[in-house]
């Protein structure tokens, strides 16, 4: 089975886009949130490989391609930054005040929780940049003495309860303003997060875009601060 698939690079490409329209469109029929198609999606590529007994290496040759698309998946996302460029002139201060209140603060509990659990000092490092995103997160784990191996798990986690749970958090916690929203999770979970925000609003798409950038610059700085410390 792996020698015929090998030879086409289309069945990791198939395989991704068919689980995730599965995934979008069982969200669609049962209306729970917590079936995101990205999650969903992933349990189900698992698991076909499994049954068919299909290494991870056969399914990448395809799969690989799809990635090239997160880039300009990304810039898209300045469209609404864009169109919301008058509110992010009035709010600027209280905006990079949250960003930063949120970026250090998730940093210092990673650091905490890590100390608290007796994790060596590389586990920890190499969980602090798990909130911004794959790129940012390996160098900044990298640069700090980590494994990056790790960290790109973190985002991966980071990302998935973002996009999953952040809609029922804050209806939870009671966070009605399109800003914080935005913010909130463009901060804790990157453009898997801001995926969901974009379907909140186009406020929160914003917010959440804006959140991506000023995070990872701000978790650049930070994280290695923490790490001397550590």
């Amino acid at each position: 089975m792996n020698e015929l698939l090998t030879d086409s690079v289309f069945f990791g490409i198939a395989l991704s886009l068919c689980c995730y329209f599965a995934g979008v469109k069982l969200q669609k029929k049962t209306g729970i949130a917590l079936l995101n198609p990205l999650p969903v999606a992933a349990v189900m590529i698992i698991v076909v490989l499994c049954v068919l007994q299909i290494d991870y290496e056969t399914y990448d040759i395809g799969a690989k391609y799809i990635t090239y698309f997160l880039t300009p998946a990304t810039v898209c996302l300045a469209v609404p930054l864009y169109r919301q460029v008058k509110l992010l002139k009035e709010n600027a201060a209280a905006i990079l005040c949250g960003i930063l209140a949120g970026c250090a603060g998730h940093t210092l509990v990673v650091a905490a929780l890590g100390l608290c659990f007796a994790l060596d000092r590389v586990s920890v490092i190499s969980i602090l940049p798990k909130s911004v995103t794959t790129p940012i997160a390996m160098g900044v784990c990298e640069e700090s003495g980590g494994i990056t191996g790790i960290v790109v798990i973190g985002v991966m986690i980071a990302g998935n309860i973002g996009a999953v749970f952040a809609p029922a958090l804050l209806k939870l916690i009671k966070i009605t303003e399109p800003e914080a929203q935005g913010l909130g999770i463009g901060c804790c979970s990157h453009a898997l997060g801001t995926s969901t925000a974009v379907k909140l609003g186009e406020v929160q798409a914003a917010m959440s875009s804006l959140a991506i950038v000023v995070t990872g610059i701000m978790t650049v700085i930070i994280v290695p601060i923490v790490a001397k410390f550590l």
